[in-house]
Formats: C-alpha cells, sequence, structure tokens
C-alpha cells in the first residue's frame, strides 16, 4: 500500500509583488513540511499573481518571474512541489506550471484551454498549447521539457490541468489516466461567484472518479489585483471520494488542506474499470522521469468538516457578506488607504457598504484575533491609531470609518435619524453636513448667467444633480483628509438604468454594491438586521433603513419622491435586467418572458416598463463606463470591462422597440 500525503496551498498574492509572493510561497512550503506533506500543489501563475495583465507581456516581468522561481527551488528539498508563472516560448507566452522536485527543476506543463470569456482575458496574454505536443525550453543555458507531459516521479506518474483545462468537455485528465497517471494537480485562479463551489467540487470528484486518480486542486484568495475575488476554495479527491476541503474567504495569506492518497486502491480501481482504455503504444516521449524517495506514510483517516458558516440556512447572504468583507479588506491593505469615507445617506445602498466594512473588520477580528488584525493591516493605520492605539474592534473602526450625512432643504427626518443610528451602532466617526447652502449658490450662478430662474417644472433633472454633485467634493476632502478610500455606493439596478448622478453619488475610487441589485441588496439588508454572518451578530439599526421606501430625496417633500416611482419596482427592473442584458433577448421577447413571471401586471404597463429598460440602458452606457472599479460577484455583472460589452453610441434599439409597441397594440385589439 503506497500512501503519500498531499497538499493543496491558498495564497493571498498580489501581481508583481514579488517579496509578498515568494514570501507566500515559501511560507506555504514550509507548512506543508512541517505537517509531513510530499505533495504540494499551489495555485496558478502564483509567482507573479494571476491580474498582471498586460504587464506579462513585459519581458523584465517575465525575467523577474524566472528569477523567483530559481529564488522558491532551494526551498523545496524532500518534497514535490509545483508553483504557476508565465514563459516565453517560440515567441509565445505561455501560461505554465513548474514541476520541483527534491531542489530540482524537472520541467513545465503548459495550459491547453484558455479562459477568455467573462472576467478572463488570457488570449490576450497568452498562447493555448496544443495537446500531445512536447519540447524544451531554454532557461539559463539548460534545457528543460514544456508541454503536454507527465511527469514519472519515483514511480509515480503526476499530471496537470490548469484551471480552465478542467472546466471544458475535452480535459486533459482523460489523455493522462490513460497514460498511467496517479495524481492530477490542478493549479487554479478561479474567482468568486455565487455557487461555484459547487461546481468546482462537481469537476473536481468527477475527475478523480472518471480518470481514477487522486485529484488536488488549489486556488488563490482574496483580492489579488482589484476587481476579482478569490474564495480560496481548495479541495482533495480520490477515487470519486472527497477527502479533504479548506477554509474559503478566509483573511489569512496563506493556508493548507491536506490529505493522505492510496495510489494502489486507484490503480487497482483502474485496473479493473472494463471502460478503461491504457495507451500501450509504448511512446513515452511525453514521460518525464526522475528519482524520488517517497517517505512512508501513515494512514490517517478522512473527514470533510464543512465550515460554521457553509451550514448558514442563507449561503447566498454568507457568501456575500464574506466576499465583499475580503474584497474590501485587501483594497484597502493593497491600496495602503487608511480606512474608508462613505457618504452615509440614510437609504439602502450606502447603509449595505456600512454594514460590508462593519463585517470586514469584525470577520477579520474573529479569525486573525484583534492584535492579528492590526499587525495585518499595520501600514493602513492612521496615525491616530499609532499614538494612540485602539483597544477593541469598536475603537478601531471609529479610527477607520468616517461617514456623512449631507442633507440638504429636500432631506428628512427619517433618513437623517437612520444614518445616524447605523454610525452609532458600527462605531464609525460620524459627520452631518448641510450642504443646501452650496446648492443654492450654484443655482443663482447659473440662473444669474442665463438669465432665467430654475424651477422644478422646467428643470428637474437639473435641481435633482445638483444636490448629488455638492455632495462630492465634500466626501472626497474627507477622503483626502483621511488618506482613506471614498466608496461609491451605486449598485447594479441603477447602473443598467443609469439612476445615479455621475461625479455625485458615483465618486469613489471602488464601488463594492456596483455587481448587486437593489432588490437582492434591501433582502440581504433585512438578513443583516435580523442574522448576520455566523459568528457576529446583526445590527439592528439597520431596521430604520429597511422600514423605508427606497428614495433619493432630491425633488420637495411634498412630491414624495420614491426610488420605484421614478423608475419601476425593482423586482420588475431585475428581472427585465437579467433577460436583456443576460440572457441577450429582443424587447419582444423580453415582453413575452415577463408576462409569463408576472401574469399579474397589467398588460400595458408591463410593455412601458420593457420600453423604459432597454432606453435607459442604451442612453446611458457612457455612466458604466466611468463607474469606479467593481467586484465581480456573479455572472449579471455590468462592468464593461470586466463583463458586459455595450457601444457608447447605438441605434437604442429603435426597430425593436417599434416592434413591440406593435406587438403590445395587436394582443390588445
Amino acid at each position: 500500500m503506497k500512501l503519500i500525503k498531499v497538499a493543496a496551498a491558498a495564497l493571498n498574492q498580489t501581481p508583481i509583488h514579488w517579496e509578498n509572493n515568494l514570501a507566500n510561497i515559501v511560507s506555504a512550503i514550509q507548512q506543508a513540511r512541517s505537517e509531513d506533506v510530499s505533495v504540494l500543489c499551489l495555485p496558478e501563475l502564483c509567482i507573479t499573481g494571476y491580474g498582471c495583465e498586460d504587464a506579462f507581456h513585459s519581458s523584465g516581468i517575465r525575467q523577474s518571474a524566472i528569477d523567483t522561481l530559481k529564488a522558491v527551488i532551494p526551498h523545496t528539498t524532500g518534497m514535490v512541489v509545483s508553483v504557476g508563472l508565465p514563459l516565453l516560448y517560440a515567441g509565445g507566452i505561455f501560461n505554465v506550471a513548474a514541476l520541483i522536485v527534491d531542489g530540482s527543476l524537472i520541467g513545465f506543463v503548459a495550459k491547453q484551454h484558455l479562459a477568455g470569456d467573462g472576467i478572463h482575458y488570457e488570449t490576450r496574454w497568452f498562447k493555448a498549447w496544443p495537446s500531445e505536443i512536447t519540447a524544451t525550453v531554454e532557461i539559463d543555458n539548460v534545457e528543460y521539457p514544456i508541454g503536454d507531459l507527465l511527469f514519472d516521479v519515483g514511480g509515480v506518474r503526476i499530471g496537470f490541468e490548469i484551471c480552465e483545462d478542467a472546466w471544458v468537455g475535452s480535459r486533459p485528465g482523460g489523455s493522462l489516466a490513460a497514460r498511467g497517471a496517479d495524481i492530477i494537480l490542478n493549479p487554479s485562479a478561479s474567482h468568486f461567484a455565487f455557487g461555484k463551489h459547487e461546481i468546482r467540487k462537481r469537476f473536481v470528484l468527477e475527475g478523480s472518479r472518471a480518470f481514477n486518480v487522486s485529484y488536488i486542486y488549489a486556488n488563490l484568495v482574496g483580492n489579488e489585483s482589484g476587481r476579482a475575488i478569490f474564495d480560496g476554495d481548495t479541495m482533495i479527491a480520490s477515487g470519486g471520494k472527497l477527502l479533504a476541503t479548506g477554509s474559503r474567504l478566509s483573511f489569512d495569506l496563506c493556508y493548507l488542506t491536506t490529505a493522505t492518497i492510496n495510489i494502489e486502491a486507484t490503480r487497482m480501481v483502474r485496473a479493473r474499470t472494463g471502460s478503461f482504455e491504457p495507451d500501450v503504444d509504448g511512446d513515452e516521449t511525453d514521460v518525464v522521469s526522475t528519482s524520488f524517495s517517497w517517505p512512508n506514510c501513515p494512514l490517517t483517516r478522512a473527514e470533510v468538516v464543512p465550515q460554521d458558516w457553509e451550514v448558514n440556512t442563507d449561503i447566498k447572504a454568507e457568501e456575500f457578506s464574506r466576499a465583499v468583507a475580503l474584497g474590501l479588506f485587501d483594497y484597502m491593505r493593497k491600496s495602503f488607504s487608511k480606512g474608508f469615507v462613505v457618504s452615509l445617506s440614510g437609504g439602502c445602498d450606502s447603509a449595505s457598504i456600512v454594514a460590508l466594512i462593519y463585517a470586514m473588520f469584525r470577520l477579520a477580528e474573529t479569525e486573525l484575533g484583534f492584535e492579528g488584525l492590526l499587525k495585518r493591516i499595520e501600514y493602513c493605520l492612521p496615525q491616530s491609531c499609532k499614538t494612540n492605539p485602539p483597544k477593541d474592534c469598536r475603537e478601531l473602526i471609529s479610527a477607520m470609518l468616517t461617514t456623512v450625512y449631507q442633507s440638504t432643504k429636500n432631506s428628512g427626518d427619517v433618513t437623517r435619524n437612520a444614518a445616524a443610528a447605523v454610525a452609532e451602532e458600527i462605531g464609525a466617526t460620524h459627520y452631518l453636513f448641510d450642504v443646501q447652502p452650496m446648492v443654492d449658490g450654484y443655482e443663482q450662478v447659473v440662473s444669474d448667467a442665463i438669465g432665467t430662474e430654475l424651477n422644478w417644472q422646467d428643470h428637474d433633472i437639473t435641481l435633482q444633480n445638483i444636490q448629488a454633485r455638492v455632495r462630492s467634493p465634500s466626501v472626497w476632502m474627507l477622503a483626502n483628509l483621511n488618506s482613506a478610500l471614498l466608496l461609491s455606493t451605486s449598485n447594479r439596478s441603477e447602473a443598467a438604468v443609469g439612476y445615479a448622478t455621475m461625479d455625485g453619488d458615483t465618486s469613489g475610487g471602488v464601488s463594492p454594491i456596483a455587481g448587486i441589485d437593489k432588490a437582492y441588496l434591501r433582502q440581504w439588508l433585512v438578513w443583516m438586521e435580523q442574522t448576520g454572518p455566523f459568528s457576529i451578530e446583526g445590527l439592528p439599526s439597520l431596521k430604520a433603513v429597511n422600514d423605508q421606501q427606497p428614495t433619493a430625496e432630491l425633488r420637495p417633500p411634498g412630491e414624495n419622491q420614491t426610488d420605484e416611482g421614478d423608475l419601476m419596482p425593482y423586482e420588475i427592473l431585475d428581472a427585465i435586467e437579467r433577460l436583456a442584458i443576460g440572457d441577450k433577448l429582443v424587447p419582444v421577447e423580453v415582453f413575452e418572458h415577463m408576462l409569463v413571471q408576472f401574469p399579474q401586471a397589467e398588460r400595458r404597463q408591463m410593455g412601458d416598463w420593457v420600453v423604459r429598460f432597454f432606453k435607459l440602458w442604451c442612453r446611458n452606457q457612457w455612466k458604466r463606463e466611468r463607474y469606479a472599479p467593481s467586484f465581480h460577484l456573479d455572472d449579471q455583472n455590468l462592468d464593461p470591462k470586466t463583463w458586459c460589452r455595450f457601444p457608447i453610441l447605438s441605434g437604442g434599439f429603435q426597430k425593436e422597440l417599434a416592434d413591440l409597441e406593435r406587438h403590445i397594440d395587436t394582443a390588445e385589439m
């Protein structure tokens, strides 16, 4: 019985941060050695960071990657370790996994299937390696094998599926199994999305079962480069059984998932499987052999225990809270910002962001301990924390989160009091600004210049927008004074129809909720009020926000302005968006689907809503182009820089909307 202890590592890497990335890699190797691990799989492109983008084209960056690889090698004595990096061969750049055995570089496997959809642009930088092709690449006058390789390490055969390779129908694992693979390593950089863990688990389990191998899956963790959040999903399976899974959405910089695998067991299952057809042509030019003395490993009992929060009845709420909290934490940490500033209106959007910041600090404290939290963000701590160190998390939040309610004559006591209550419960430093004098000043300057007194009947949008825009300079001032990160408060539903004031509520360095629809935000905020993430308490003060109807409070109070009155019910808006933008249906198709989804709706009203959505969508692409970077959370993202492209100038679906009007009228006759 040949037992081998293996591990998958999750690493919090940063593009082109050589010192950080090397330190995390070495830390993972040291942890693995301390736990008697023989095979360690590290994530995809972990040397450079996955999100280097066009920096991959830099010869200097690629050389630094080679230099870092050489620095890793001496740490691998007595182990088998895979690390990822970009490598130039034959004029093309390839995404490769290097296999290091007992302190020696053995060769490189190149990724065969590149991720080129949605948030991924690998085909911009890398070439896909063709299957069944091998070659040699020269590094420092030494030639190393590269390509579609299988490694025979002391009689144990190890192959690779690199991230996307496992997501395709023609995954390389089948060929590797036919060539006798015992272990398949999958170094990945797979971004977080709601429910994605279950998809990964299926292909890890199925790969281990169908190929009769042990399968080791490693992933990045954290906000690596700005928009994508990696959840650190790590798994080990053997023969169709899940042996171990790791933490997800952790604040740790490096952690391992380990298990003991039985090589002989998977070999015997494969041997007695009738459908297995081994590759017996005798050509093993694609097999790289090296000696290695496998240590004796004791048999251990495999037990998969889910994280406490993963057994929560509302897993999406937990994932949302933890993903955005981790995204904000790393964004602050890696941008060296001294905390956050939020224009807290007392409404759903800004309250959600403040609640997420609260969750960020509390979840990090729970996992790292308060002293560990302070150490992790020591470069972000404002001077006040150094002269007067915070004694607890509430004092830390007070020093690193500033909120401000900016009132005009159209603001009401309900939102003002709600903002103050939320800020107080969380512990934020909260200010109240009266910006009406600035609004009056701008209105008077423009009225004097054009010779016309501005009024609500003729200048509605103008008078609304100036109130939102005058709030921007003062909140930017607070961010500058604090050297903090200003957060934009726009959500995805508003982005879809342009229901946001550019240079007003869109002001900020990052837009944490721009990937989340308003209907879900309102649902999550109730959960955050009443329940909250596992291990930390909810925020009862959010009830004052949740009891309101969302409103911009930009028209005179007597008009009782609400967001849904200006637009349409958010449930309707979000459903239309999914059909029109996600499913790419034309207006008539969207309309028919909506009638089925909402049979209670009046036909003409639904038609008007669909028409309104399409017109607003087309008219406001320029706004979406200017939004601050947002976090990718699911496949409904509208960010034109990472997911959803649409022309700034277009015909606006004029023909399609005319077809819809005729369709409605014909059916109504």
